[in-house]
């Protein structure tokens, strides 16, 4: 049996709690998990994917199965390109769910053998997305709760505080 890869696709402008508690659990269920920042033409994010790529690795620098790269492009490609047989997809609420829905039936439509799996992250992360992060600490506010230090202080530099 060949080991199963795990995608984990995001913007992860920044890395926050929430996506650090996906990605553990994530690691727990397959052998190898590949955190990816999606370079997506369509936001603005504040990080380069270069540093959002830094930031991911800094946090699990000591976690073997989590490798972390950068993509452009249709995900089921990558996907195949690295012999993914699976996509993580972290579910916050029940509005995230009809958007993720749909984007696994058309993986799925575009590539049958590889499966979508939805994790949910602890309740204490549930409300908790890049946006809020990135604008609380624009406006000055504790991100300490949100974020691991090392991002918190790249979100400052970044907020010019």
């Amino acid at each position: 049996m060949t080991q199963r890869i795990a995608l984990y696709p995001g913007t992860f402008d920044p890395i926050t709690y929430g996506h650090i508690d996906v990605i553990r659990r994530a690691a727990e269920l397959f052998p190898r998990v590949i955190v990816l920042v999606a370079r997506n033409s369509s936001k603005r994010p504040m990080f380069t994917d270069e540093e959002r790529a830094a930031m991911i690795r800094e946090v699990f620098r000591r976690h073997r199965r989590v490798e972390v790269d950068s993509f452009n492009g249709l995900l089921v490609e990558y996907a195949r390109r690295r012999k993914a047989t699976v996509i993580i997809r972290g579910l916050r609420a029940v509005s995230d769910f009809e958007y993720e829905f749909q984007m696994a039936l058309t993986n799925r439509k575009l590539a049958p053998t590889i499966d979508t799996v939805f994790l949910v992250p602890h309740e204490r992360y549930t409300y908790l997305n890049s946006t809020i992060v990135r604008e609380v600490a624009r406006l000055g506010g504790d991100v300490s709760g949100f974020v691991p230090p090392g991002v918190r202080r790249r979100l400052l530099a970044k907020a010019g505080l």
